[in-house]
């Protein structure tokens, strides 16, 4: 039986000898529900941190992804299969980014281009900033690729209009599309929240300025604004399209009412003359 009465590991601890820190993304699912999840004793809640068994430390968000510190390629694996049971709708091949941090005790954190940081010291609400904006990088890269297919899918059909005068396609595949455009929307709104501050700052404003150089070095407003105007375009093509398929539906339509009409007057003349 664990003796109660012994201290919890402190963060420089759990995260080992290992310098420069190597924080590593996961994105694994569409989400997290972290309320199923059985966590002993976390080192935050909010986002969701706790300690890896073996070394290093994992920070959790809703939106799917997860930030280890410090964890071995073993430990990863384990940790993995461990969330496996909170992971919503999971994602295969699971895409990943990797970020290296210097802990230097100087007067001030370094941001410097080229995405290379320094840390004044070794704090959680620090980890916690750093994991924040390289997380919100993932997903925007993730939703970035996928509104990309959706251009490439819309680009033929615009020059088939454009050499042929119409489309020549059904409307499910835009359909498709619209939908697509429509959750990546809801998906970066409701949940990432990209143009939103973590929930950090609230208690320590002292670090808005440097999460303010990190996600200007990451660009996650500018790359949120790019994401929704591509989102805008998509929806919109997509709704040019599909009412151009909608109104050749509906003008064939009215030929075969046309047809069918003809063709009951035909009957009924020829009935007439025989």
């Amino acid at each position: 039986m664990a003796d109660k009465s012994s201290p919890s590991p402190t963060l420089a601890s759990l995260l080992g000898e290992q310098r420069p820190l190597l924080f590593r993304a996961l994105l694994l699912g569409e989400r997290f529900d972290t309320h199923r999840f059985e966590r002993e004793d976390p080192l935050a809640r909010i986002p969701l941190t706790i300690a890896v068994r073996e070394g290093g430390i994992a920070i959790l968000f809703r939106y799917g992804v997860a930030v280890l510190v410090n964890v071995s390629p073993r430990d990863e694996r384990a940790l993995v299969l461990r969330l496996g049971s909170i992971v919503m709708e999971p994602f295969e091949p699971r895409e990943s980014d990797e970020l290296r941090v210097e802990i230097r005790g100087e007067n001030d954190d370094v941001i410097e281009v080229g995405n290379r940081v320094q840390l004044r010291e070794l704090t959680l609400e620090r980890l916690q900033l750093v994991a924040d904006v390289l997380a919100k990088s993932l997903v925007l890269s993730h939703y970035e690729a996928r509104i990309a297919l959706g251009f490439d899918s819309v680009e033929p059909l615009a020059e088939t209009l454009r050499h042929r005068g119409r489309l020549g396609i059904a409307g499910e595949p835009l359909v498709r599309q619209l939908g697509t455009a429509l959750l990546v929307q809801h998906k970066m709104v409701g949940r990432v929240e990209t143009g939103e501050k973590p929930e950090v700052l609230w208690d320590h404003p002292e670090f808005e300025r440097f999460y303010a150089r990190l996600s200007e070095e990451y660009e996650l407003r500018d790359r949120s604004r790019a994401l929704d105007h591509k989102q805008d375009v998509l929806l919109k093509t997509s709704e040019i399209m599909l009412g151009l398929v909608q109104e050749r539906s509906s003008l064939r339509l009215e030929w075969y009412v046309i047809l069918l009409i003809v063709a009951e007057l035909v009957v009924a003349v020829y009935s007439l003359l025989k």
